[in-house]
């Protein structure tokens, strides 16, 4: 009895096996080379965003309106309540600046509006709810 014919067969396998790893690794290959596509966009697009928050904040800074204080904040919260809807709370107005909702940033954010209501730019309607004067 001759194994041959069991030797080509497998042969055969082998074969059709090594073609298929072949492919996939082909495959792999250029997914790799596409996520590290994606990646480096992903930073170029994240330190776009910054440079542009950055911009803003100094253009905004130096069109501050009369009687504002200096702060890039205060022009980002005056847009803020511009496109407001409805009374906003401190918390409302650190999520819509990107702010961490951290203790000492909604507090920073709740002094800054206080300000703006004494400067009579905005209105607490109720305990710390503000909206823009009318």
């Amino acid at each position: 009895m001759s194994i041959q014919p069991l030797l080509d067969a497998l042969g055969i396998q082998e074969d059709a096996a090594r073609t298929v790893a072949d492919d996939l690794r082909a495959q792999i290959a250029d997914l790799q080379a596409r996520l590290r596509e994606a990646e480096t966009h992903l930073e170029h697009l994240a330190i776009t965003r910054k440079t542009v928050t950055t911009l803003t904040d100094r253009l905004a800074a130096h069109t501050v309106s009369p009687g504002l204080p200096e702060h890039p904040d205060y022009p980002r919260i005056l847009a803020v309540f511009n496109e407001a809807t409805i009374p906003l709370r401190a918390r409302d107005v650190c999520e819509a600046l990107d702010h961490k909702l951290l203790p000492k940033n909604i507090e920073g954010t709740r002094a800054k509006l206080k300000r703006l209501v004494k400067l009579d730019i905005l209105t607490e309607i109720n305990a710390g709810t503000f909206t823009s004067k009318q």
